[in-house]
């Protein structure tokens, strides 16, 4: 394994989400009116798909899962080329891989993202809010395209989606070239007698209490503070940056984000981590206050057979959207290597 970087310091996430916790309950605020209208605009009319829109009604891209589950994702550029599948982190939905996606998309790839269940236009079900229904829905997502020689891509809670998708559904069917992991949550994030070094379980009641309680306020709270580290000294927020992430995550049902706490902060990785064979690219900023490097990225490059491991001093949780100039070459380094 290689690294790019020694990790800063180890960072701990119970004081910045206990900090944001005790902010969001102090009051409701109502969103910017550009974020309301926003969401207006993106809502999902309740029965257009792309198999049979009503009429005068958008036409959407889903996929209709075993359990009956309505699965949004957008497919851009050419139809022959290598395919990119990009999986996003909690709360948010595929938006977040914009960035991405149109570098992608200019280098000639076709590049795939989906919104995880209860996320962002995916459909608001009640039930399936764990890691073997959403690895599930994105291999319905991928055998729906029948995307062949694959790299997948994810991010934070999209890291361990990613990783049990390429383990239990792509690489048996032979369709993985590649996986990439940044900000990625395995091994496993809470704290147990295997894993010492995992972050109290309190962290995460906490955060479905403030989800529960004000969640309006406690996704601004995040995304203004630890997500992309805008709670630094020196740290200049950027107010765009902000609100597209909260607008993403209004997006989303509250109980499937409620739920999906759980899923990824409780799931373990680890037989699937070492099950994996195909190349794995593992990218970390080593001041990630979400996803602490020393219990996650650190040990995750160490169980995969063909792990390569790039840490990546000072960068924030947030990495692919604050520093997309560094992230997008390196992605796409490794792709073409």
């Amino acid at each position: 394994m290689k690294s790019a970087h020694s990790p800063r310091h180890p960072v701990t996430g119970f004081d910045q989400l206990r900090r944001i916790i005790l902010k969001s309950a102090a009051g409701l605020v109502a969103g910017p009116s550009l974020l309301i209208a926003a969401l207006a605009a993106d809502s999902k009319p309740a029965n257009a798909t792309s198999s049979n829109p009503a009429q005068g009604e958008r036409t959407m891209s889903t996929v209709t899962t075993k359990d009956g589950t309505e699965i949004y994702y957008k497919d851009w550029g050419p139809k022959n080329a290598q395919p990119i599948v990009f999986h996003h982190g909690w709360p948010l939905s595929g938006d977040d891989w914009d960035t991405q996606m149109l570098y992608f998309l200019g280098k000639g790839y076709r590049v795939i993202a989906h919104d995880r269940r209860g996320h962002g236009r995916s459909a608001q079900v009640s039930d399936g809010h764990d890691m073997d229904h959403y690895a599930a829905d994105a291999a319905a997502v991928v055998e729906h395209l029948d995307l062949r020689n694959v790299v997948h891509i994810g991010h934070s809670t999209g890291g361990g989606e990613a990783t049990h998708y390429v383990a239990q559904h792509g690489q048996p069917q032979g369709r993985v070239a590649k996986l990439v992991i940044i900000g990625a949550v395995p091994p496993i994030m809470v704290k147990t007698p295997a894993n010492p070094g995992g972050q109290p379980i309190e962290v995460f009641d906490g955060a479905r209490k403030a989800l529960a309680g004000n969640r309006a306020q406690f996704y601004l709270d995040f995304a203004s503070g630890p997500f992309y580290s805008f709670n630094r000294p020196g740290a200049k927020p950027i107010p765009g940056v902000i609100e597209n992430w909260w607008r993403q995550a209004m997006m989303g049902g509250a109980k499937a984000q409620y739920d999906s706490i759980k899923a990824f902060s409780e799931t373990d990785f680890t037989e699937d981590l070492k099950a994996i064979n195909v190349p794995t690219l593992v990218m970390h900023g080593d001041d990630d206050q979400v996803v602490p490097i020393a219990d996650s990225a650190l040990l995750s490059a160490k169980l995969l057979k063909k792990g390569t491991l790039k840490v990546y001093e000072k960068f924030p949780h947030g990495m692919c959207t604050t520093h997309a100039d560094t992230v997008n070459p390196a992605l796409l380094a490794f792709i073409t290597g």
